[in-house]
């Protein structure tokens, strides 16, 4: 059995989910322990939960451990069953985040599937959906995956119940060198639900501001709705590097966009091919692709490290650091 601690580097949420997908993958038996030490609260949350039961679902595991606040988990998977699923996360807890445990098998698989997810669409402390359907799924798209998501309801915190499909098709992943992409125009989408209009229009005009002094056209779409849930955000992006600004009570509109505009302007003013976000988001899809993949980053944060010693504990020296450079080496033969 690998045995993975939870506490190594950020000690977050990340080694647990690389580690289930993980185990999906090969179908290693796993240990995790120390989960999430060093949060405030350590362990499972409800977010956490329904990631493994989703992951044990999909590959007809055995699990100990799965109850609130525990620090230890052994998963022990079964054979992948690709089919359709649909999972209510039943908070607002990140979408994209569970994503990060569903998706490697899946694409690993190389089936077609439709998964329906109810949750955070847009919430703190994860890639909000337009930054995983714009930025990360762009990544993956020349990995070889063959993916696309459908926004149906945007879900803010505290109430969620924001709804994605994303549907997967035959897929073969391929590991490939990505080189810096000169950016010509940012993009973005600036939305709100259940505000007035005028909060998306503000946030996409701050933001549009102060790219354009910076002597980049932007090109920002604003999305108005009438969803569930209530909250407002904005991601832009250009090529592999994006941001996102989520809105909150007494944080004005034009803070919103000003703050996504100034972070995404200081990634494109770094030397790297990948934002320091997306770094670690593809490391699992390099080391299940066939070939290699390697790219520079902006920033080698600690998720990033964190995820090279989980995918280094299945595959031994899969995950090369280098400065600013990753390289991984796909197990695929």
């Amino acid at each position: 059995m690998i045995r993975v601690d939870g506490s190594y580097g950020e000690g977050g949420g990340q080694i647990l989910r690389s580690a289930i997908a993980l185990s999906c993958v090969t179908g290693e038996a796993v240990e995790i322990y120390n989960i999430r030490a060093n949060r405030p609260k350590p362990g499972l949350k409800a977010q956490h939960m329904k990631g493994i039961e989703a992951a044990k679902l999909l590959c007809n595991a055995e699990v100990e451990g799965l109850r609130p606040g525990s620090t230890r988990v052994i998963f022990r998977p079964g054979e992948v069953r690709v089919r359709d699923l649909r999972i209510d996360i039943g908070t607002a807890g990140s979408i994209t985040l569970l994503l990060q445990t569903i998706l490697p098998p899946l694409l690993h698989a190389g089936k077609e599937c439709r998964l329906e997810i109810t949750g955070g669409t847009d919430v703190s402390w994860s890639p909000s959906i337009d930054y995983f359907r714009f930025v990360t799924s762009s990544a993956l798209r020349e990995l070889g995956a063959d993916l696309d998501i459908d926004v149906i309801r945007r879900g803010y915190y505290p109430k969620g119940r924001g709804k994605v499909v994303v549907h997967i098709r035959e897929s073969e992943l391929e590991g490939r060198r990505f080189e810096e992409v000169r950016c010509e125009a940012v993009r973005g989408v600036s939305h709100c639900s259940n505000l007035p209009a005028h909060v998306a229009e503000r946030q996409a005009r701050a933001a549009r501001r102060l790219l354009e002094s910076s002597n980049y056209r932007a090109e920002i779409e604003t999305e108005v709705r009438r969803d569930y849930s209530t909250g407002s955000g904005i991601t832009i992006y250009c090529g592999y590097k994006g941001t996102v600004s989520l809105g909150e009570k007494g944080k004005r509109a034009e803070k919103v966009g000003e703050e996504a505009a100034l972070e995404l302007l200081r990634e494109l003013g770094m030397s790297g091919a990948f934002d320091r976000h997306l770094a670690d988001q593809v490391m699992i899809a390099g080391a299940i692709a066939r070939g290699t993949t390697e790219y520079t980053t902006t920033e080698v944060t600690m998720h990033t490290r964190s995820n090279a010693y989980v995918i280094n504990s299945f595959f031994p020296d899969s995950v090369e650091i280098d400065g600013n450079r990753l390289r991984i080496r796909g197990t695929r033969d």
